[in-house]
């Protein structure tokens, strides 16, 4: 794996992460009782989204630790995932 193949499957995986972290514990005006005129009452009123972005952080990497390795130790190869879902590959010339 090259160093930019690593860099975009880690921003791949932090945004990823980050879309699922940003809901946690949001604060909405409606929740607040603090509707300001022309927004929605669930327009965000607390984020927190440096501690969200900091969280997201550390957990992708960790993730991305574990899928660099599966993808650099070769416990997964595209042959494998082609035999599970496609059958267009055909046996290799290994076996």
């Amino acid at each position: 794996m090259a160093i930019t193949s690593a860099l975009v499957l880690y921003a791949v995986i932090w945004f990823m992460t980050f879309l699922v972290v940003i809901p946690f514990r949001l604060e909405t005006q409606g929740d607040r009782g603090e509707v300001v005129e022309g927004t929605h009452a669930s327009s965000p009123e607390v984020h927190n989204l440096r501690r969200k972005a900091l969280i997201t952080t550390g957990i992708a990497l960790v993730l991305w630790a574990i899928i660099a390795g599966v993808i650099l130790s070769g416990w997964v190869t595209v042959r494998d995932i082609d035999g599970w879902m496609f059958n267009r590959m055909g046996p290799s010339s290994l076996e």
